[in-house]
């Protein structure tokens, strides 16, 4: 058996620096990348952040795919990924950190009023502003598990109202938690800022239609560190335009990298960044080793994930 390292994508780690670390942990074992991979039907566990579409009928003996990160919904519905291959996820805590940090980062911004306070430099005038605080502040954290939890933990911890929401009951001490559909639209219409960290599934595309983004506080913001397909885009602009919301912050999008010429690059209430909110993998490479060795031992996998359901 094998490993095989192909990030499939730019602009993060290299397939080489990643089969660095990974031999670094596993003396011994074969690990290889596609600039020497080989014979490919020794490869029975590929590590991955996006999966090839050529890639799987290349691997005649995969029988697991390593995601590495949380966001599996390209590869769970892969077409050329066979139904006995298995997949499993990572839930590193120092992404997951880094991600709730974002967060707090332009939540932080909004409530010292950072954007005007650079446009009047901008125009050399003294123009003080009042900061808003904390405790007056509601902030909505939108999907409960691994990442949003820290999230609202974090957001609680500086003195924030902080509402949570979730498919089903979560408890969160501090938080005020809700579940369900009918309490979504009363959240976003309470909240100040609203944090999405949900991932990509059938109920979650497209949950940021006309409707929904109408349910939200006028003058709110939008920070959206979960999946780009969670919001309509076109239907975003217009929202964006009668100030319902009145910004979003978008660290992932539909199409990445985002075209030069999309309009929400020049939008004035978008805040675009490369998606890089969870950046580090920290010590998340030791699940991708004991799933290696789980996977060669046929015992179950760490964070294995369920692909009828996408999670």
């Amino acid at each position: 058996m094998a490993l095989l390292v192909n990030i499939g994508h730019d602009g993060w780690y290299t397939d080489t620096e990643l089969a660095d670390e990974l031999r670094g942990l596993m003396p011994g074992a074969d690990i290889r990348t596609l600039e020497n991979p080989g014979d490919l039907a020794d490869i029975t566990v590929l590590a991955v952040s996006k999966l090839r579409a050529d890639l799987p009928g290349q691997l005649p003996n995969l029988a697991l795919v390593q995601k590495l990160g949380a966001g599996v919904e390209t590869i769970v519905a892969h077409p050329a990924l066979a139904p006995h291959v298995q997949v499993a996820r990572l839930k590193p805590l120092e992404p997951a950190r880094e991600i709730a940090q974002y967060c707090l980062t332009y939540v932080l911004a909004g409530q010292r009023n950072v954007a005007a306070h650079a446009a009047s430099q901008a125009r050399a005038a003294w123009e003080p502003l009042a900061p808003k605080q904390n405790h007056k502040t509601r902030v909505g954290v939108l999907g409960m598990g691994h990442i949003g939890g820290l999230t609202a933990e974090l957001m609680r911890d500086l003195g924030f109202e902080v509402h949570g929401w979730s498919r089903s009951p979560k408890r969160v001490e501090g938080v005020i938690c809700h579940h369900g559909d009918a309490a979504l639209a009363e959240l976003l219409g309470h909240c100040d800022y609203v944090c999405s960290i949900l991932p990509s599934t059938a109920e979650t595309r497209g949950l940021f239609d006309r409707n929904r983004l109408a349910q939200m506080k006028p003058g709110a913001t939008l920070i959206n560190a979960g999946r780009g397909d969670l919001i309509d885009e076109p239907a975003l602009i217009a929202a964006l335009d009668q100030g319902q919301p009145a910004q979003a912050v978008l660290d992932v999008l539909c199409t990445e990298p985002l075209p030069q010429n999309d309009p929400l690059w020049h939008h004035p209430g978008v805040i675009i960044t490369p998606h890089v909110s969870g950046w580090h993998l920290g010590n998340a490479l030791q699940d991708v080793v004991e799933n290696y060795r789980r996977q060669s031992q046929g015992e179950p996998l760490l964070h294995a994930v369920d692909r009828s359901r996408g999670y």
